[in-house]
């Protein structure tokens, strides 16, 4: 296999397919020389480099992951038609190109496809609509080159295109963490899981019910393995998947369960760009100050229809006339219809000024609808996102369709999340985070969290001290793309804080699994994060898995590996065996005969069979050996 990349994922994934799926991967990574790091800056120097000391020793100590490395590694600036040629793609079974840059990994996928048409490849895209376009530009070009046949390369498999976004991958469980409760989401192609943390029952308390508990928590807060989490962790580590007995067993501990599935359609159109709610046009004074006129003129009105006897409609009709002035005076009439004509035209006098205000504030917010919103007076209790790259623009939305309030801070007026906080009506401070002011303009001291998602890893630690400065209990999140600088500096700042929650990330971390299941050929629903591991949502197919195939449910569970969680059926095929009463149904576009849908809490009895199609969730040791090629063959000659 081929991996071709500038950053931390690339080595991550070659790392992944060498460490845990045993295969043989060739490396193609720029020049060495070519990097340039960030030096820290602003106020917190001497913290953050005092700080990163600490975490450079402890990262040379060893870290907590995979660490395999390639059987050969290229270096290159670009992944030209000799630099994919010497890296054996012709010979390759699959080539994952994962650089930042969505032109070079198309330019070099259609590259890729005519040396070989065979080839799995895996491509790195932010741009998901493109993404797709592109898919079937590569699947309809493999096909022409073998005269419309199935290509398929040396290991048997058919050469197939798929598209990925880290940013995509890593935004839900990044989003999550922020938030109170930890639930985690895993969506795609309209299937939602919801994995919930629950703390440990209190004496008397029942527990609710979920679909089945997929971990459970580390023993104690602070772990005494020494690994916080990791798969290094031991026993008193998080337990990914655990069988009955372990989880009735496990007493005093939190746990992960899914606890909802439910077909999510497409999501709902946000409000367009410059159109703002008729709410929000007026000021709550002005609002009021209309309505304070509005029933000035009713009560008129009334009064008038009292005294004169009119009907109720050319009461209200000459109050209006007397209001604007362009009634005739009422000089020969009584003394009760020429008072009530004074008092309209008075109230005439206090509606031009009022109408005029609202003129104006309505142009003005037309005006600022389409520029940046400030932070609101008042705010608290709300999210202070740092960064509006490809990160944190797709943690940014997924924050607004749970109805998070959140307030960016961003030093680029050009950020590629620019546009999508003035389309969502986000405040955003411009500034840079490491300058004096910029946090406290967000209001970090009334935030609830803080997640720090900028492209530099001494940014995001910067700013973290600092606002921990400010408010010592603050939940904060650090996205760091390098997994062991992201575990040492959670020890540090976990030691430093006891009493507040911290949490590190990598994005490679999060989103190499889900690159690694597509080069094996295999569809990975999603990832979420279980403290420092990580469990796989994956959707196979039960034939050619000797694990499975003619074992019942039950029996093709296997604890801290893998575990059946669903079945997909037509909707003319009967479940043999299966409770249809206790089924939830999701997926499908719709109903009608011939599509499919997937069956939940299946029996133990259930008998997976050849044709059957599952979703199982697995560590990624166990889908390693579940979907292993070197495995698999093995099994077939013997």
């Amino acid at each position: 296999m081929v991996v071709c990349g500038d950053d931390g994922l690339a080595h991550r994934l070659a790392a992944e397919l060498r460490g845990v799926y045993r295969e043989q991967v060739t490396l193609v990574v720029p020049p060495t020389g070519g990097r340039v790091h960030q030096p820290v800056v602003g106020r917190a120097r001497a913290a953050s480099a005092a700080l990163r000391d600490i975490v450079t020793a402890a990262v040379s100590r060893g870290g907590n992951g995979d660490h395999g490395d390639p059987d050969r590694e290229l270096e290159a600036t670009e992944p030209t038609e000799d630099v994919l040629a010497e890296a054996g793609v012709d010979r390759a079974s699959a080539l994952a190109l994962v650089y930042d840059d969505d032109e070079t990994n198309i330019r070099a996928a259609l590259t890729a496809r005519r040396l070989n048409p065979g080839l799995r490849l895996v491509l790195r895209l932010y741009n998901r609509r493109l993404g797709q376009h592109i898919e079937e530009l590569l699947d309809q070009s493999a096909a022409l080159a073998t005269g419309g046949g199935r290509a398929t390369g040396p290991d048997g498999g058919e050469g197939s295109t798929t598209v990925l976004s880290d940013a995509a991958t890593a935004a839900p469980a990044l989003a999550a963490t922020a938030l109170v409760g930890t639930s985690k989401v895993v969506e795609t192609d309209g299937l939602l899981l919801r994995a919930v943390e629950r703390d440990p029952p209190r004496p008397g308390q029942v527990t609710p019910p979920g679909l089945g508990t997929l971990a459970l928590l580390s023993a104690t807060s602070n772990d005494p393995a020494g690994a916080d989490g990791s798969e290094d962790s031991g026993e008193q580590g998080p337990q990914l998947l655990p069988d009955a007995a372990a989880v009735e067993a496990a007493t005093g501990r939190g746990t992960v369960t899914l606890e909802q599935v439910s077909y999510s359609g497409p999501p709902l159109p946000a409000a367009r760009a410059g159109v703002p709610p008729f709410g929000e046009l007026f000021s709550r004074r002005l609002r009021w100050s209309l309505a304070g006129l509005a029933a000035c003129v009713v009560a008129l009105a009334v009064a008038l229809m009292v005294v004169t006897g009119e009907h109720p409609l050319h009461a209200t009709y000459v109050t209006l006339l007397d209001l604007f002035a362009i009634n005739e005076p009422a000089l020969d009439q009584d003394r009760g219809p020429q008072i009530l004509q004074l008092l309209s035209g008075f109230v005439g006098l206090l509606l031009l000024p009022v109408l005029l205000a609202a003129v104006l504030e309505a142009l003005g917010t037309f005006r600022t609808a389409s520029t940046l919103r400030k932070p609101p007076r008042g705010l608290g209790g709300h999210v202070v996102l740092l960064g509006l790259g490809k990160i944190g623009t797709r943690v940014l939305t997924q924050l607004r369709e749970m109805d998070i309030p959140v307030v960016c801070v961003e030093a680029d007026p050009e950020a590629r999340g620019m546009a999508t906080a003035r389309r969502l009506r986000v405040p955003v401070v411009l500034g840079d985070v490491t300058q004096e002011g910029v946090l406290e303009a967000a209001k970090i001291h009334r935030a609830h969290s803080l997640l720090a998602l900028t492209s530099v890893d001494t940014t995001n630690l910067e700013a973290v001290l600092y606002a921990r400065s400010v408010r010592s209990r603050l939940r904060v999140v650090l996205r760091l793309y390098d997994d062991d600088f992201a575990t040492a500096v959670y020890r540090t700042l976990r030691a430093a804080h006891p009493d507040a929650l911290t949490r590190s990330r990598s994005v490679t971390h999060l989103a190499a699994p889900s690159f690694a299941g597509a080069m094996m050929g295999r569809q990975i629903l999603g990832a979420i994060p279980v403290e420092r591991r990580v469990l796989l949502f994956a959707a196979i197919e039960v034939a050619g898995h000797p694990q499975l195939e003619g074992r019942t449910v039950g029996e093709a569970f296997r604890a801290g590996a893998w575990r059946v969680l669903a079945l997909e059926v037509s909707d003319g095929e009967q479940g043999e065996g299966t409770d249809r009463g206790a089924v939830s149904g999701a997926g499908g576009e719709g109903a009608g005969s011939g599509e499919s849908r997937l069956l939940w809490d299946l029996p133990d009895t259930y008998v997976l069979r050849g044709r059957d199609r599952v979703v199982l969730a697995a560590t990624r040791r166990g889908l390693a050996e579940l979907l292993g090629r070197r495995t698999r063959q093995a099994a077939n000659g013997r």
